[in-house]
């Protein structure tokens, strides 16, 4: 299985320092700071790359799944909210609220509803923040 790479530049201090994010492919190429981290900036931040990763990951094992159970999906969109907050004397990732909405014929709302229960406990993202991040889902068909 392949492995991905990404890498981060950080220049100066915490408040007025500014870093720049990559991945291999090319597809992200972009700055952060202490302002896009934690207050109103425009710009990126680690919090909204691991919810993307978190959203596609998730998107993609529960149609994997529903294929599986022979109810593929039309379409799946998934939103994630990444909350960082201050713990103690530092800062830690509290909570992954996942919101699911798909489109999934002949499929029973409890069987989607397993199927939506069963990839937040085994899409590989969710295991990685496992026992260190709480993951909220609330997964509906349209």
């Amino acid at each position: 299985m392949p492995t991905r790479r990404a890498s981060a530049v950080w220049e100066g201090g915490l408040q007025q320092g500014k870093g720049s994010v990559k991945t291999e492919s090319g597809a992200l190429n972009t700055s952060y700071s202490f302002g896009t981290r934690f207050g109103d900036v425009k710009g990126s931040n680690p919090e909204e790359l691991l919810a993307g990763a978190e959203a596609a990951c998730y998107s993609m094992a529960l149609g994997v799944g529903l294929e599986r159970a022979g109810t593929p999906a039309k379409r799946i969109e998934t939103s994630a909210d990444c909350t960082i907050e201050k713990v103690g004397e530092g800062f830690k990732i509290t909570t992954m609220k996942l919101t699911v909405r798909a489109s999934v014929p002949g499929v029973s709302a409890d069987a989607f509803q397993k199927a939506a229960q069963a990839t937040k406990e085994g899409c590989p993202v969710s295991g990685a923040l496992k026992g260190n991040v709480k993951i909220d889902l609330d997964a509906a068909l349209v």
